[in-house]
Parts: C-alpha cells; sequence; structure tokens
C-alpha cells in the first residue's frame, strides 16, 4: 500500500514540474521587448529577443509581393530596413509616411525580420488641431444642448 502511494506522489510530482516548465518557457517566448531603432543598433542581446520597433515609413520605401513587404522605417535620424513576411497582408492604413510598428526579430543582416505589422489609423480620426490665432471652440454641455420638457410631457415631478 506504502509503496502505491509513493508512486502516486512520484507521478503528481513530475506532472507539476512539467506544468512548471510548459508555463515558464511559454511566458519566455510570448514576451517582446519595445526597442528604439537607436537602442537597436546599439544592444547586441537585441539579436536573440522578440522585439517591437516603431517608427515612420519612408515615403517610396515601400516594395509589395502579396503578404511580402519591405520597407524602411525612420526614428529622428535613425533608419532600419524592415523586411516583414506575415501570414496576413499590411494593414490599409499601412502606406507611405504611417506610424508603423513592426513585431519579430532582428538579424545580424542589419535587417528586422518582422512577423506581425501594425499601422497607426489615418490622421482623419484624430481631432483638428487649432489654427494659430482663431478663436478655441468648446464643444456644448449636456446642459446647454438639453431642451425644456413641454408642459404636456412626461416629468419627474
Amino acid at each position: 500500500m506504502r509503496n502505491r502511494y509513493i508512486r502516486f506522489g512520484f507521478v503528481v510530482v513530475v506532472i507539476v514540474v512539467a506544468l512548471g516548465y510548459l508555463a515558464y518557457t511559454g511566458v519566455q517566448e510570448s514576451k517582446s521587448y519595445y526597442f528604439t531603432i537607436k537602442e537597436l543598433k546599439k544592444d547586441e542581446s537585441a539579436y536573440h529577443k522578440r522585439l517591437r520597433v516603431a517608427g515612420t515609413v519612408m515615403p517610396g520605401s515601400i516594395k509589395r509581393t502579396g503578404s511580402h513587404v519591405e520597407f524602411m522605417l525612420q526614428e529622428e535620424d535613425q533608419t532600419l530596413p524592415v523586411v516583414y513576411n506575415g501570414s496576413e497582408a499590411p494593414p490599409d492604413t499601412f502606406h507611405d509616411s504611417s506610424q508603423a510598428m513592426a513585431e519579430g526579430t532582428f538579424g545580424h543582416d542589419g535587417v528586422f525580420h518582422a512577423k506581425q505589422l501594425q499601422a497607426k489609423c489615418a490622421s482623419k480620426y484624430a481631432p483638428q488641431q487649432q489654427q494659430q490665432g482663431s478663436p478655441a471652440t468648446v464643444p456644448p454641455t449636456a446642459t446647454q444642448t438639453s431642451q425644456a420638457v413641454p408642459s404636456g410631457g412626461m416629468s419627474s415631478n
């Protein structure tokens, strides 16, 4: 009887260790680090990590072939060649001078190999910038836009 408990305990320990190992390796593989282009080119550990890098797509640098895309990211005075080989086509908002973020690995060849590609929404969705010298427009508040309830209407009195 005692031998049975020892075997059962051993099996439980093996299962717990295996699940712990799988959880640890899963977390390690899903981590991604954000680097600027300048940091990416200086850090030797960048070659061994899953990374994210963002910047502006240089005008005229996009070369598409199906879901394969090559382009240059620019951040301040730094540029980075990016090759995207994802399973999905790049988003519609991905075009010249758009803000983009690539996730993947940095190769020893100096090229960023992206597995995922995201582009910021177009500026038409952003609030309009106020021109210098024009008065600020304040959106009406709820009390300014509400209308009085007619006397025949329902009220909470």
